[in-house]
């Protein structure tokens, strides 16, 4: 048996784009074909992106995905087997092409239901293996879940048919540590079925995930022996693929940059504006716009209020220098003494809380009023702690249509910002920005740590309790301050309703707020 040449095409569809995905799938098919490839294949769902979520739901959408595999057909290379991910009726599904013809499909059988994933509330699990022979190779189709468990159903039932090769296509999301797990996974599942295993996974961005890539093939014992690069397209020839190795911080930056950037492609947008405070968030959010999307479409906005350092001002306008972009000024403390003083006689005067919301509130509206002027996406600053904790303003500071570092930990926050000043030859990020004690600015002398614990103290306790489900007695027998573990627990859940109304964000880590982790907001458990 003469070994075939693969390409596994790794790509990155736009969800219900179905005629632009069929054009761009005969086009890297064909482009495959002249170098050689006799089995071609494309990620889970490749044809309407993933995930198409209730677009399922609709019987028109699945007739839609049909006419597009029937107008394409024939247009694919007539002499490879080309397997194209899709929609057929309510299965997730693999469609087999050869000599312009569809030979064979394969329904998925393991239907995730956990974390991002809500299969089972649109898909029907498909009831049987499916295997093909492409010149002389016996080649058998998975699709993503199936192969997770090596001792599943998908992957016995698969084993029995004795396949030469295993095809997986997967559309597999992005965390931190993502392709590490996968690895593992995909090694252990060839083992299992005693064949080589191929697997081709989505990339890009899709509203809050971001599919990696990382297209993979291993041997039959489990060695891996090819890996496409993370983060973009292209196509990986079995035997002929590059071992990419991100270090840590750069794989985040990468993620959170491909996020941000299609989701400013595929909605539309020309241009974006983020306001930047002098503080390390905006910091950080400004220096990934402008890398993704380049320094002509990035505005900055600053709003210094009576509260605002010189030196946060300044390092303000000095980032917005060093990047390039855009910049403006709108001083906001004439238009908050005006909202005081017609307020004063309604409420008591005694500065408080509700002066701090209400500068951040007049800072949001100033910044969506240049939005709507302009058309610009406004990207919210907010990372995972403050969101964790409450710790911003609802209709303020997390007004946006996008939120980067939704995901991103505060600690976080700090070394990435670290890492992008090592990229170029002077430091993007004022150090200033990055050295400063954190602060909201909004009333005199005040620092982050007056309101919360420590963001080193801070930050584990929420990845115990946010993204490993640990309880206050599992996190204090594992040595938590018990001060900061009951503080962190109660912000968190008095801060669901916040979260539920912030705008949709980047996910990075393996639970995020939102698609990840679903709490009620009526909810007085605390444990």
């Amino acid at each position: 048996m003469q070994p075939l040449n693969t390409a596994l095409i790794q790509f990155n569809p736009t969800v219900g784009a179905l005629e632009q995905n069929a054009d761009r799938i005969v086009e890297l098919a064909s482009a495959a074909a002249v170098d050689g490839a006799q089995l071609i294949v494309f990620p889970e769902l490749s044809l309407c992106g993933y995930p198409p979520e209730d677009l399922i739901l609709r019987p028109h959408f699945i007739q839609d995905c049909a006419k597009q595999l029937d107008r394409i057909a024939g247009k694919l290379p007539a002499e490879a087997y080309c397997v194209i991910g899709s929609p057929i009726e309510r299965h997730n599904a693999a469609v087999v092409f050869h000599k312009g013809k569809q030979i064979g499909i394969y329904r998925k059988m393991m239907l995730p239901n956990y974390g991002v994933f809500d299969e089972k509330r649109v898909f029907d699990e498909g009831d049987s293996p499916f295997a093909f022979d492409a010149f002389g190779t016996k080649v058998g189709i998975h699709i993503c879940e199936d192969s997770w468990l090596a001792d599943g159903e998908a992957s016995t039932s698969l084993a029995a048919e004795k396949p030469d090769l295993v095809i997986n296509l997967s559309a597999s999301p992005y965390h931190r540590g993502k392709r590490f797990e996968r690895e593992e996974v995909f090694a252990a599942a060839a083992r299992a079925m005693n064949a080589p295993l191929l697997f081709c996974n989505q990339v890009g961005g899709q509203d809050e995930l971001v599919f990696d890539g990382g297209s993979a093939a291993f041997e039959a014992d489990g060695t891996l022996v090819a890996s496409a690069p993370l983060f973009k397209e292209g196509t990986l020839t079995a035997g002929t693929g590059v071992f990419q190795s991100l270090e840590p911080l750069e794989e985040v930056y990468e993620a959170l940059k491909t996020g941000l950037r299609d989701y400013v492609e595929k909605n539309g947008f020309k241009k974006t504006v983020v306001a930047v405070s002098g503080g390390i968030d905006s910091a950080l959010v400004l220096a990934i716009a402008v890398d993704a999307l380049g320094k002509d479409r990035v505005a900055a906005i600053t709003m210094p209020s009576q509260y605002s350092s010189s030196e946060t001002l300044s390092d303000a306008e000095q980032i917005a220098a060093n990047f390039g972009v855009e910049f403006h000024t709108i001083p906001i403390f004439p238009i908050f003494e005006k909202f005081t003083e017609e307020l004063s006689i309604h409420w008591n005067p005694e500065p408080g809380l509700a002066e701090e919301n209400l500068q951040a509130r007049i800072r949001g509206t100033l910044i969506m009023a240049m939005s709507n002027k302009n058309g610009w996406l406004v990207l919210s600053t907010g990372n995972k702690s403050e969101y964790a904790t409450g710790y911003c303003t609802l209709y303020g500071d997390m007004a946006g249509g996008f939120a980067v570092i939704k995901d991103v930990p505060k600690t976080l926050v700090f070394e990435l910002s670290r890492w992008r000043n090592t990229q170029s030859e002077k430091p993007a990020i004022p150090p200033s920005t990055i050295e400063r004690p954190p602060s909201a600015e909004l009333r005199p002398d005040q620092q982050d740590t007056d309101s919360l614990p420590p963001y080193e103290v801070l930050d584990p306790i929420l990845e115990a309790y946010v993204e490993k489900d640990m309880g206050i007695d599992a996190m204090l027998a594992a040595g938590f301050d018990e001060a900061a573990v009951r503080q962190a627990v109660r912000l968190t859940d008095l801060s669901e309703y916040k979260r539920r109304q912030g705008p949709p964000g980047i996910k990075i880590t393996p639970k995020a707020f939102g698609r990840d982790r679903r709490m009620p907001v009526t909810n007085r458990y605390r444990g």
